[in-house]
């Protein structure tokens, strides 16, 4: 009994998740402060945003409750290189659109690439090895998004920085790669 109490002090006071959910909170504040603080900053959130951005934060460190219950090092790394990649992906496209303007369709072609990370997780079942599967997949959809904006010359450098959002996958595959190669047998 008093080795399950103690364990649940620690799982609390925890710094990384500290870190994780104070981090979150601050982010969602930025824009509140800067609209006190500087108005016509440019800065300008309704209710609505604010809404969307607490559940997308929401999500990503509930997301990061669920992987610090997993064995590893790398395979912390690896899932959480892969939620704050998918949480900037969500970000960047509902803030600016990471291809052209957010109102450009190519831009709806991120969910496609978030949606191969999020059902092949799913048919990986947390095993390592499945987990770098669908990462690489994922990278190789992101890449291919930016070879479709690229060859259709709709944004030179939307279609730049989706091709930079593949680094992340890949990488996130190779730490799930490390993790299972450090997984007993």
């Amino acid at each position: 009994m008093a080795f399950r109490m103690r364990e649940d002090v620690e799982r609390r006071t925890n710094p990384w998740r500290l870190a994780t959910w104070g981090g979150a909170a601050c982010l969602l504040l930025l824009p509140l402060a800067a609209m006190q603080w500087f108005p016509g900053s440019g800065v300008d959130w309704t209710l609505a945003d604010f809404v969307v951005m607490g559940a997308l934060l929401s999500i990503a460190c509930g997301a990061c409750e669920l992987v610090w219950r997993a064995t590893g090092l790398f395979y912390r790394a690896a899932a959480g290189m892969a939620i704050l990649t998918g949480f900037v992906t969500i970000w960047v496209n509902l803030a600016v659109g990471m291809i052209g303007d957010e109102g450009n369709p190519y831009n709806l072609l991120f969910a496609g690439v978030l949606a191969i990370a999020v059902f092949g997780a799913a048919f990986a079942r947390r095993r390592p090895r499945g987990m770098a599967l669908a990462m690489a997949a994922t990278a190789l959809a992101q890449a291919a998004v930016a070879g479709v904006a690229l060859a259709a010359g709709v944004d030179l450098p939307g279609a730049l920085c989706s091709g930079v959002f593949a680094a992340p996958w890949l990488l996130s595959a190779l730490l799930f790669e490390l993790a299972g190669r450090r997984a007993p047998a």
